[in-house]
Parts: C-alpha cells; sequence; structure tokens
C-alpha cells in the first residue's frame, strides 16, 4: 500500500456521490485522512453519506441546485473546515472555475491547475496541442461552430460519418455522430443541449469520425515536478450511445509500435499542457490501424480500477500524494501484473434500448472470491434517482492472463444478482460469450449498437397504472389546486349506470386507449417538439425526454392531432400518459 510519508493529516471534501464518492472516502481512510460527503435530497440515506466521517446536504434535487452548485460546495468546505477538495468524475471535475474558487478559498484542488484544465477541456485547443507535439489527428474544425449550416457544409465537404463534439465536455456527453445528411441538423442541436445542460456551455466542434474504431485510452500521472508517467494502458471500445460498459487493461491486441506511439503521445501531450495529477489521454484507432488523438479527460476515469488492479498503483492516493506537492511513487510505466475487466454495473434494461429504471434495489447480492474487487454506492434498499447518472456499481475481475480473467468474469457474473430495478448484467453475461470480444475481439465503439445480436429480454417490472384504469380529478388544499386519482374501477362501483352505458363507457375507453402517447422511461419532460394541437405523423418525434443524463425521444405511435397532458419540466413515470393523438 501506497504511504504518504508526511506527518499533515487532511480533511477532504468529496464533491460528488455515488460509488465514486465511497471510492474516495475509502482511499482517505487507507492514509489516515477525514473525509466530508455531501448529498442532494434524493441521497440523504445514500452509502456514501453513511460511510463519511462528515455529511452536508446541499438542499436540492437537481444536478444544478446540488452537486454543479459551486457556491453551495465551497459553503459546505468553510464550514466543514476541510483543507482539500476531490471532485471525483462528471459535475464539476473538469470545471477550471470550481479548480479555482476552491483555490480562492484557500484550499488544496486535487486535479490538475485551472489554466491546465481550461485548455484540454477546450477541445480545439486540446486538438491544437496534439497537433504542436506531433500527435496523431484526423480532420476537423479548427474552432467551435456556430450554426447547423457549417455542420452541413463540414459533412459535404469531409464525407460521412462526422462526430458533433462538446467543446467543453467529456464522458460521451454532448457527443452526436451522423451517419445520413438528413440527421445533421437535428443531432447538432441535441448536442448542443446535451452540453448546455451537463457543462453549463453548449459550443460544439467538428471532426471525421473513424469508421469502427477502438477506443483506446492511456492512463497518466504527473507530478508538479515535471515528471509524467503512463501508467498503462486501457480498451474501451463496448459502448452504447458512447458510453463506455466493459472496461480492460492492459489494451489488448495491440502491436508495440502502437503501444509506444499511444504512451508518448500521451507523455507528450501531458508535458506541453503543464499537466499535474491523474488524468487520461483518448485516443480512436480504425480498423486499418489509423490512431488518431481523441481528447485529454483532466480527471479519474469511472474505469481507474482496471489500471489500479494491473499496474499495483492506488490512483486516488496517489491524487492526493500530487496534490501535497509529493513526488511520483514510480518513474516508468509499470509492467502489467496480468489483465482485468470493469463491468459497469447500470440501472438500465439491456433489452429495451438501454432505458435508464431509478427506482428501489431490493435485492443486491455481489460475487466475491479470487480475482474479484467491487466499487460499489448502493446496497439493498438504496434509491437510484433519476436525475443523476445510471451507475450503481463497478464489477472488476483480474487474472493472470485475459482468458484466466474472462473465465472468472464469467462465473463472477453469475453469481450478482439485483432486483427491484433492470440491470445490465445480462448484457455482461452475453457479452463474456461472444467470439467477437472473447477471441477474435471485433469489437468497435458502435459494435453493440451494428453486431451484438444475441436476444435479450426485457426486464420484469412494475408498471404505473394507466390513465385508463384511474379517474382524475382536482382539489384544492390550502390554496394549491392538487391533482387526484381514484381508481376507476372503485368509482365504477358506486355508480347506477346500465349495462349499455358500461358498454359505451368501455368503447370510448378503448378509443381513448389508442390515442394516449405513454413515456417511454421515468424522468423529465425535457420539451415538446410539437407545438399543441399541431398535426403529427406516425414515427415523428414529438418530445424528449431525460433521465439520467441521457435523452430519450417520444415517438408518435400513430397519425393526428397532438394534446400535450404534461408541461416541459415535469418529472413522469415510465408508461405514464403524457399525451394524447386524436
Amino acid at each position: 500500500m501506497l504511504t504518504i510519508n508526511n506527518n499533515t493529516t487532511h480533511k477532504v471534501l468529496i464533491a460528488n456521490r455515488g460509488e465514486i464518492a465511497v471510492r474516495i472516502i475509502r482511499a482517505c481512510r487507507d492514509i489516515g485522512f477525514n473525509s466530508v460527503a455531501v448529498y442532494a435530497d434524493a441521497d440523504i440515506s445514500a452509502l456514501h453519506v453513511q460511510m463519511a466521517d462528515e455529511a452536508y446536504g446541499l438542499s436540492g434535487n437537481t444536478p444544478a441546485e446540488s452537486y454543479l452548485n459551486m457556491e453551495k460546495l465551497i459553503a459546505v468546505a468553510k464550514k466543514s473546515g476541510v483543507t482539500m477538495v476531490h471532485p471525483g468524475y462528471g459535475f464539476l471535475s473538469e470545471r477550471a472555475e470550481f479548480a479555482r474558487a476552491v483555490q480562492d478559498a484557500g484550499l488544496i484542488w486535487i486535479g490538475p491547475n485551472p489554466e491546465t484544465i481550461e485548455v484540454l477541456g477546450d477541445k480545439v485547443k486540446a486538438r491544437q496541442i496534439a497537433m504542436q507535439v506531433g500527435a496523431p489527428l484526423v480532420v476537423g474544425t479548427k474552432e467551435p461552430v456556430k450554426e447547423a449550416k457549417e455542420v452541413i457544409k463540414f459533412a459535404h465537404t469531409n464525407g460521412l460519418p462526422i462526430a458533433i463534439k462538446a467543446a467543453f465536455g467529456g464522458g460521451g456527453r454532448g457527443l452526436k455522430v451522423a451517419w445520413q445528411i438528413e440527421e445533421v441538423e437535428e443531432l447538432y442541436h441535441s448536442a448542443v443541449r446535451e452540453a448546455v445542460v451537463a457543462f453549463g456551455r453548449g459550443e460544439c466542434f467538428l471532426e471525421k469520425f473513424l469508421h469502427n474504431p477502438r477506443h483506446i485510452e492511456a492512463q497518466v500521472i504527473a507530478d508538479q515536478f515535471g515528471n509524467v508517467v503512463v501508467v498503462g494502458t486501457r480498451d474501451c471500445s463496448l459502448q452504447r450511445r458512447n458510453q463506455k460498459l466493459v472496461e480492460e487493461s492492459p489494451a489488448p491486441f495491440l502491436s508495440e509500435s502502437l503501444q509506444q506511439q499511444i504512451i508518448q503521445a500521451s507523455v507528450d501531450i501531458c508535458a506541453k499542457a503543464n499537466y499535474v495529477g491523474a488524468g487520461t489521454v483518448e485516443f480512436l484507432l480504425s480498423q486499418d490501424g489509423t490512431l488518431s488523438f481523441l481528447e485529454v479527460n483532466t480527471r479519474l476515469q469511472v474505469e481507474h480500477p482496471v489500471t489500479e488492479e494491473t499496474a499495483g498503483i492506488d490512483l486516488v492516493v496517489e491524487q492526493l500524494r500530487i496534490a501535497q506537492g509529493l513526488p511520483l511513487s514510480i518513474s516508468e510505466t509499470p509492467k502489467p501484473r496480468g489483465h482485468a475487466f470493469e463491468f459497469r454495473i447500470n440501472a438500465e434494461d439491456a433489452g429495451n434500448g438501454f432505458l435508464p429504471t431509478p427506482g428501489t434495489i431490493h435485492l443486491f447480492n455481489a460475487p466475491s472470491g479470487p480475482g474479484v474487487r467491487l466499487d460499489t454506492g448502493v446496497v439493498a434498499g438504496s434509491t437510484i434517482p433519476s436525475t443523476f447518472d445510471s451507475l450503481m456499481a463497478k464489477l472488476i475481475v483480474v487474472g493472470n492472463t485475459r482468458e484466466q480473467a474472462i473465465q472468472r468474469a464469467r462465473r463472477a457474473l453469475a453469481e450478482f444478482s439485483i432486483e427491484g430495478v433492470a440491470s445490465v448484467l445480462p448484457f455482461h453475461r452475453a457479452v463474456m460469450e461472444s467470439a467477437d470480444f472473447c477471441e477474435q475481439f471485433k469489437v468497435h465503439t458502435r459494435w453493440i449498437e451494428t453486431e451484438f445480436d444475441v436476444q435479450i429480454a426485457p426486464a420484469k417490472r412494475k408498471i404505473p397504472q394507466h390513465d385508463s384504469d384511474i379517474t382524475r380529478t382536482f382539489i384544492e388544499i390550502d390554496g394549491k389546486r392538487c391533482q387526484l386519482g381514484l381508481p376507476t374501477q372503485l368509482l365504477a362501483g358506486l355508480s347506477l349506470q346500465s349495462a349499455e352505458n358500461r358498454s359505451s363507457n368501455s368503447m370510448q375507453v378503448d378509443e381513448q386507449q389508442e390515442q394516449i402517447v405513454n413515456a417511454p422511461i421515468s424522468g423529465v419532460l425535457f420539451n415538446w417538439l410539437v407545438a399543441e394541437d399541431n398535426a403529427v405523423s406516425q414515427g415523428e418525434v414529438i418530445g424528449i425526454m431525460e433521465a439520467m443524463k441521457m435523452e430519450v425521444q417520444v415517438i408518435a405511435h400513430r397519425s393526428g392531432k397532438l394534446k400535450h397532458m404534461a408541461s416541459k419540466g415535469d418529472y413522469i413515470d415510465a408508461d405514464c400518459k403524457i399525451a394524447e393523438i386524436y
């Protein structure tokens, strides 16, 4: 175990939630530091809140009200008397203004300097640095685009597919890939919307998208003395909607020359940017062997445990060392000790388009045994809110060889049981039986969408009653108009209507049922794309819902006129009525 060789005991504010907050709390305990957690209202009973030495509420439920609220976080830091702030990943971890606010408050920021975050967080400037050091790059725009016309022009000039990327984003947020010219404009607007919600800025730039590439990355650590080391490589090609599901280390089936090119480019980029702390340099590798720099994530990655297991280094403790001004504990890339996989255990229905499924976990039986590690932020009884990421836990499996790691992964995944919410476990089990992944390694970033052909049954879940089963009325409580829903059968028992009337009503109910548009997910109605009483066509996108940082389209199931039954910003349960098409 790495130790920090000084006599200073620090108190660390963890400006995050879930499994990464738990991970940081454990690292603090390993070296004798105290930890302070923060929580949104929905997280008041979360595992990270229970485990921390202290915990403070942020009085809010949305990201903007809680984990993205810099003023509240700095206020908690001052109130609790912390000396350091760890941002985890996501949320404010790559926001230079938050890093600067932490430093301005007289606290130690656990991460790169704000100036470095600004340069590398701007994907256009990061590309310029990559060009200056001779890193491999595909064609792209030199500056962010300002309107959809520029995107269409770029597509005509350079050909499809093209990638539309948030200039100040990461983690797949605000990233859209256009394959048809007809979808370019809407995908650009969608990328801008996602970028604004996730990062507070909507600027996007463009790149030629490599066809069916692998996603390769290098884990970097750098200290305040100019030492930069690549700890190891990872392959993160198994993705859906640009969100990773399975990662492994070291990146398999790479030639020695490609590995050295990745390592050298990563060191050169970070050195040029005066990088300090833990970070990841990402690349795309096409099927013809073309390697292209993608971006630098100026934070700890979700998938860092696979590198920890194969390199023998605690990256979170290393972050704490670096933040205190101590030198790196290693001087060169360590030789990998075996092979590791990480499976992201998300609350998503793999058999239903990976739609998020917030709710309460009733059963959470995790595997154990040789080569098995679990990083989790939940237990049985935990609630998965719809307002945050769907990640519940990470299953990390290690073996002496890739083949042994695969066998252990099959065993561990078979032992894993979760009930109450859907999970991606059935997908992971199927992948570990796929020859494309286990033997020939034909996977790429769009493999799930284009080639994964295993039929996974949709998860069984409790469906809310439809409005046809409920009679709704309104009552006033303390001056506030409230909606009241009562079972229709209860009211029917009080009715004296004739059998003829009941038959007529039944026909009306059937007709009304055909008109109903139900919510595809549990989440927030982000926006209506078609105005009230306008005509719509079957198959048309009429609205956008958002849950767990993911946009989902609302599709018209028939043609007719649209009647809104929910408003922008409303939270709606899956399969509940949000509109009618009559």
